[in-house]
């Protein structure tokens, strides 16, 4: 199944937070994508780790993902090494597992566009020179 959108961990954390600067101009974006939105086992750790500690926190985080609006793709020990070079090419930022994981699903999925808050996709390429198309607020 190809994947119309990605989604990136800022772009869920401000969905979920309501308090969140973002958190409008997310949930008009939201509203306006064609569901499921796509992402990856890294994203999800991130999102836990940010996400906070309280049990509201972490139950709101649970039921978004239990309502069908995000789909989990599994990155494939195939796609290991891919992964190393974009982390390697990128190790001035630094870019994260879930951002390279990210970087590689735009290749995988080629009509996609990312949904995300990380002005580092407006640098990162795909396939080395192609721009990622991004769903992004300007700041």
């Amino acid at each position: 199944m190809a994947a119309d959108a990605l989604v990136d961990t800022g772009a869920i954390l401000a969905l979920l937070d309501r308090t969140d600067r973002w958190h409008a101009l997310c949930a008009d974006t939201f509203r306006h994508l064609r569901l499921p939105l796509v992402t990856t086992e890294a994203v999800l750790t991130e999102l836990f780790h940010l996400v906070g500690d309280t049990r509201h926190e972490v139950e709101t985080a649970w039921n978004f993902l239990r309502s069908g609006a995000i789909r989990l793709t599994i990155i494939d020990d195939s796609e290991l090494p891919e992964i190393q070079s974009l982390m390697s090419r990128y190790r001035d930022r630094p870019m994260s597992l879930a951002d390279a994981c990210l970087v590689r699903l735009a290749e995988l999925h080629l009509g996609s566009v990312l949904f995300t808050l990380d002005a580092d996709f407006r640098i990162y390429r795909r396939h080395g020179n192609k721009v990622i198309p991004v769903l992004m607020p300007e700041e």
